[in-house]
């Protein structure tokens, strides 16, 4: 489990994070949601120790800043916003990085199953800066997936702490990248996901966690955080939420400009597929 407990964060005269408590529990994904600035990638930041704060966070029962990043290492992977690389190392190299700070760097297979996992098999010896922004989106999470490619171990669960994993993603492979964190969950593992698309978080996420201004406003099912009156409080515009063709709401941005034969809206429609679509594809053991 991962337990935060009244976490601050202070940035010179800013409050970011203001009394964040929480847990994430293996065999789940928890998605992070939020306007910008609302603290998302902060509270990730600070359970990974990358910015000062207050407060304690424990995973697996281990304080997190009592404990050395190479035992850390072992039990949680980190996919960060920033997938540049300074210098001139191969896909495959980055992937094999992974692996040696997990548990796996004596099975280099693993290395191969990770790229075919995120669809990049035959680009192991293709130079990290020579691939496009969503390759190299998807080699990071091959390198995470590496480095704790067994969802549970001797440690107990093993994390993925993923960082707006679809950022960069045109729609079909922010879904292989969903399938396979949802998969990483049902095998036993634990995912935390700092997500902006409110339609993938509520088609994929076991429970949201929403900030506001540095506070947490709402944790929950999707279809118990994700209203009209939070979200439109949140980003400050009309939100159309309807839960049909399935269970989990989907969300439609409104504008207030008119076109003709609108009725007076323009009107976002993204349809999520059924409900079966989340868990067709299982993360590999």
């Amino acid at each position: 489990m991962l337990e935060i407990e009244d976490l601050h964060v202070r940035l010179g005269r800013r409050t970011v994070l203001d009394g964040i408590s929480l847990q994430a529990r293996a065999g789940e994904v928890l998605a992070i949601c939020g306007a910008n600035g609302a603290g998302k990638s902060t509270l990730l930041k600070a359970v990974l120790g990358e910015v000062p704060a207050t407060g304690r966070v424990r995973l697996n029962g281990y304080n997190v800043a009592q404990t050395r990043l190479s035992d850390l290492a072992r039990i949680r992977a980190v996919l960060p916003q920033d997938t540049e690389v300074a210098f001139t190392f191969t896909l495959g190299e980055i992937v094999a990085m992974g692996l040696e700070a997990g548990d796996f760097f004596d099975r280099p297979e693993v290395l191969t199953e990770a790229l075919h996992a995120v669809g990049l098999a035959g680009h192991t010896d293709h130079t990290f800066h020579t691939l496009s922004g969503g390759e190299r989106q998807r080699g990071q999470l091959a390198r995470a997936l590496a480095q704790v490619w067994g969802p549970v171990g001797p440690q107990g669960p093993r994390w993925l702490l993923l960082d707006e994993p679809v950022a960069s993603l045109d729609l079909g492979h922010q879904l292989q990248v969903m399938r396979l964190a949802r998969g990483f969950a049902d095998a036993g593992g634990g995912v935390v996901a700092v997500m902006h698309d409110l339609n993938l978080s509520a088609m994929f996420a076991d429970r949201i966690a929403f900030l506001i201004d540095g506070r947490l406003s709402a944790i929950g099912p999707p279809s118990i955080v994700l209203t009209p009156h939070l979200l439109e409080r949140a980003y400050g515009c009309r939100i159309a939420l309807n839960g049909i063709p399935t269970k989990e709401p989907w969300i439609l941005p409104q504008t207030c400009e008119a076109s003709a034969g609108d009725g007076g809206h323009n009107v976002l429609s993204i349809y999520p597929l059924s409900a079966d679509s989340r868990t067709d594809s299982r993360f590999p053991t």
